[in-house]
């Protein structure tokens, strides 16, 4: 039993003593004892409301964690959807990108295609003229080598006869054999306007001579001993080989010192033969 219990039937006891009348005022006495016994009542156990409150309190905040997580699950989904939405709509523009590159340069290979293939039936006809061009040109060439000084000549012979077989090869091309000629029309063409000294073996009478050969353009081609006792002049008018007087030796001298650069450019007399007029 309560405090509030035994106290309640303790008031009861003294109202109802005065053999067992009751009076009016004794009456609302046990009215308001009765309200104030409700009342106590109300406050007999307050912390089983206060505890009761926390577990509400506690279940709710629990209800309210759960919900919260289960919307940060959702919007992180969501995100998740949205980010690959977005990717995937990259991946697309991307690849409407590369098809269209795709397209242009197909359309480019197949325009290339006919280019080259027109190319090829024009560069039939090409070779039917062209090829007996270079020949006739080689021809040419050779007979202007035979009729020229005959300076450095192993060495234009030997690239003459390479480019008559480079016209028999047929892993050529067209184009390459005629840059060829052309180089070697070049090379021919630069001997007329240099000067040049080069050691060849020469036949002077019955003997084999080491001699220096000096080259002026195509105006003059002489030769000189080592030990500069015997120098020559090519004579182009009699096509041969004519000695030439010790008064030369200084002037041939001089003129393979500035053709080997180790003298400066310098004014030098040269027996020179006066061209022949046709």
């Amino acid at each position: 039993m309560t405090r509030w219990e035994d106290s309640f039937l303790r008031v009861i006891r003294k109202i109802f003593k005065d053999k067992g009348s009751i009076r009016m005022r004794n009456i609302r006495t046990l009215l308001v004892i009765v309200s104030l016994f409700s009342m106590g009542s109300a406050f007999a156990n307050p912390s089983a409301k206060v505890d009761k409150t926390k577990a509400e309190q506690a279940k709710n905040h629990d209800q309210a964690a759960a919900s919260q997580k289960k919307v940060t699950q959702v919007a992180s989904q969501t995100r998740t959807i949205t980010d690959d939405y977005r990717m995937v709509l990259k991946r697309i523009e991307n690849t409407k990108v590369y098809n269209q590159q795709l397209r242009d340069f197909i359309k480019s290979q197949n325009e290339e295609m006919v280019s080259i293939g027109q190319k090829i039936e024009s560069l039939k006809t090409t070779n039917k003229d062209i090829i007996p061009l270079m020949v006739r040109m080689l021809e040419t060439l050779e007979k202007f080598v035979n009729l020229d000084t005959p300076f450095l000549p192993e060495e234009r012979s030997n690239r003459l006869t390479q480019l008559k077989a480079m016209m028999k090869r047929a892993d050529v091309s067209t184009s390459e054999k005629y840059r060829r000629i052309l180089e070697a029309y070049q090379v021919e063409n630069e001997y007329g306007r240099t000067i040049e000294a080069y050691r060849g073996v020469h036949k002077v009478g019955e003997k084999d001579l080491t001699v220096d050969f000096l080259r002026v353009g195509r105006v003059a081609l002489m030769y000189q001993s080592l030990d500069g006792e015997v120098s020559g002049l090519w004579s182009q008018k009699e096509k041969k080989w004519v000695e030439l007087p010790s008064s030369y030796k200084r002037t041939i001298t001089k003129g393979l010192r500035i053709a080997k650069k180790q003298q400066a450019p310098d004014l030098i007399p040269m027996p020179i033969t006066t061209p022949e007029v046709l």
